[in-house]
């Protein structure tokens, strides 16, 4: 009995420790009075209320843009003319595209049977680089190598420049972008100090950063605009080099059989006649006797 008594004492007591375990952990409860506790948002209190900053939406590529004014826009259009040259470049200045294949030795052959005929029909049907300076060289086969060999030269030369100056149009851009970046640069810090100037010194930063903003910008979308134009400039002009060199060589081995046909064709011009020696003194043919 003593033990059943003890057993039903022990049970209260626990009972009674985790109830008031439970209310502790709970804490009591907030009233409809109390404004929210010290540190915590207003946003968090009420349900219904948006956050701060929900609220603000953030700028998109096109906003940070729009902020460059005319001067980003006009960047923005040596952008899309730069990536309009960089296609072109690719698809043309190519060896494919310049030097036919196949072309250097069938007019190579040609020239060895002696066909010069067939050789120019066969350059005009594949117009090139290549079939540009073999033409030309091929039109002056009547004046003999030294004509040949300066018409190779003078169309070479003529067709390289045309290819550089086509290039020079990505010099002309990464030149021109980082400069009316720089011009936006000015204008911005013109906006800014008029607002200091304006305000008599008393401007905030809020009134100078929409003139420092579309500095920047405008610096940005110049730098981005010249760096890759002038890197593929270097690229193409590397590429126009090569290509010229290359072209060169297989001029040179296009006409090689017909200088050396020029060459062993040369007419030997005679050796100017020995005069006969002179006369010596004449000796008698018999003694004179006594």
């Amino acid at each position: 009995m003593r033990r059943t008594n003890a057993f039903m004492i022990v049970v209260a007591l626990s009972s009674c420790l985790s109830a008031g375990t439970a209310s502790a952990a709970e804490g009591p409860a907030p009233s409809d009075s109390a404004g929210p506790a010290p540190g915590v948002r207003g946003d968090v209190a009420g349900a219904g209320e948006p956050a701060a900053d929900e609220s603000t939406p953030g700028q998109s590529l096109g906003d940070i843009l729009k902020a460059g004014g005319v001067i980003g826009m006009l960047i923005m259009l040596l952008s899309v003319a730069a990536v309009a040259l960089v296609i072109e470049h690719v698809m043309t200045i190519r060896a494919s595209v310049l030097m036919p294949p196949g072309l250097g030795e069938e007019v190579y052959n040609l020239l060895a049977a002696g066909k010069v005929g067939s050789a120019d029909q066969r350059c005009q049907m594949q117009p090139s680089f290549l079939a540009h300076v073999l033409g030309a060289g091929l039109d002056e086969v009547d004046g003999g190598w030294p004509a040949v060999e300066k018409a190779v030269e003078d169309a070479t030369a003529e067709q390289s420049a045309r290819l550089f100056r086509k290039i020079e149009y990505l010099s002309v851009i990464g030149n021109i972008a980082p400069m009316m970046g720089l011009l936006g640069t000015v204008i911005g810090m013109i906006f800014a100090f008029r607002e200091v100037a304006d305000t008599q010194g008393a401007a905030w930063a809020a009134d100078l950063a929409e003139g420092i903003y579309l500095a920047l910008v405008t610096t940005v979308e110049g730098l981005i605009v010249a760096i890759p134009s002038l890197a593929a400039f270097a690229v193409f002009r590397n590429r126009v080099d090569h290509l010229v060199a290359e072209v060169t060589y297989v001029a040179q081995h296009v006409f090689a059989p017909m200088k050396r046909n020029r060459t062993a064709a040369r007419p030997k011009v005679p050796a100017p006649p020995q005069a006969p020696p002179p006369p010596g003194p004449s000796t008698p043919r018999g003694g004179g006797g006594s």
